[in-house]
């Protein structure tokens, strides 16, 4: 599944479960077809606009990088 960034944004103070994680982006992504998804980024940070690949699911967690 490809898309581009909505929106996206640091997170700091994460959840207990993934607290050794932070900081992290997460974003939302705009799907082919106009569905969107919230999505963790792997890798390289992305911007607003930047074209994106699914990475991989971890426990329910899509994890996407720039295409």
């Amino acid at each position: 599944m490809n898309g581009i960034v909505y929106t996206e944004t640091v997170v700091h103070s994460a959840p207990e479960r993934y607290a050794l994680e932070a900081p992290y982006q997460i974003a939302i992504i705009l799907l082919e077809g106009g569905r969107r998804l919230t999505a963790r980024i792997a890798g390289d940070r992305v911007a607003i606009g930047d074209r994106v690949t699914l990475a991989e699911d971890r426990d329910g967690v899509a994890y996407y990088r720039k295409a």
